[in-house]
C-alpha cells in the first residue's frame, strides 16, 4: 500500500477523500452539469481515433490499482459533505526527485469560495507530510483565469512555460508551471492560506 494512502482530509466544510465506485452517478452528474465549463481544458489522445473512453468503474478501478502502487492519489472534492470536484496527484516519483503533479476540477456553481485552494493546500501537505515528498507542481493553460486565481492565493512559485505540454482538444497546448518544495512552507502550505485568508 502507498505511504499516506488511503486517507481522509479535513480542513473546515472541505474534505478530500479516496474517489470510490459508488461515487459514480454524483460524479458522472456533475461531469454532465459542468461540461461547459470543465471540457476546454481536459487533457485529450492525440490518436486519430482514440476509441471509446473507460467507464467510471474502469477509470476507479486503474486509479486505485495506482494508488496502491504508489504513484497516483485520486481524492473527490467534498464541500458540506457534498461533491463538488476531484483533485488528483499523479505522477508520484521517489528516489532523488520526490516529486508529484497536481491536478483538479470544481463544479462552476461553487467556484470563487475558496474550496480548491483549501483542497490544494491539504493535499500538497499530505504529500509533503506522510507521502514523503520534496516537490509539487500544477501546469495550468495561461487562459485558465480560475486555475491561475489558485496557485496566485497559494502564493505558488512560477517557473515558466512548458511549450505544447499537453493535448487538450485536438492541439497541443502551452501550459504555465507553478511548483512548491517543502521549505518553502515550513510551517504547511494550508497554514500559509489560512493567514492569507484571515488577512483578507
Amino acid at each position: 500500500m502507498a505511504r499516506g494512502w488511503p486517507v481522509v482530509l479535513r480542513e473546515g466544510p472541505v474534505v478530500l477523500r479516496p474517489l470510490r465506485r459508488r461515487d459514480a452517478r454524483v460524479w458522472i452528474e456533475t461531469r454532465i452539469r459542468n461540461a461547459n465549463w470543465l471540457d476546454r481544458w481536459e487533457a485529450t489522445s492525440p490518436s486519430p481515433d482514440p476509441g471509446p473512453g473507460p467507464s467510471f468503474g474502469e477509470y476507479v478501478r486503474t486509479v486505485s490499482q495506482q494508488a496502491r502502487a504508489g504513484t497516483t492519489l485520486p481524492f473527490v472534492i467534498e464541500y458540506d459533505g457534498l461533491l463538488v470536484g476531484q483533485l488528483t496527484v499523479s505522477g508520484l516519483t521517489r528516489g532523488s526527485m520526490c516529486s508529484a503533479s497536481l491536478g483538479y476540477w470544481v463544479s462552476e456553481h461553487v467556484a470563487g469560495r475558496g474550496i480548491v485552494p483549501t483542497a490544494v493546500a491539504m493535499a500538497v501537505d499530505h504529500c509533503f507530510g506522510p507521502v514523503g515528498l520534496h516537490r509539487v507542481e500544477i501546469n495550468i493553460r495561461p487562459e485558465n483565469a480560475a486555475s491561475l486565481r489558485v496557485v496566485e492565493k497559494l502564493g505558488l512559485r512560477e517557473e515558466g512555460l512548458r511549450e505544447r505540454f499537453l493535448h487538450i482538444q485536438g492541439e497541443w497546448r502551452d501550459h504555465r508551471s507553478f511548483a512548491v518544495t517543502a521549505e518553502e512552507v515550513p510551517d504547511g502550505l494550508l497554514a500559509r492560506w489560512r493567514e492569507r485568508t484571515a488577512t483578507g
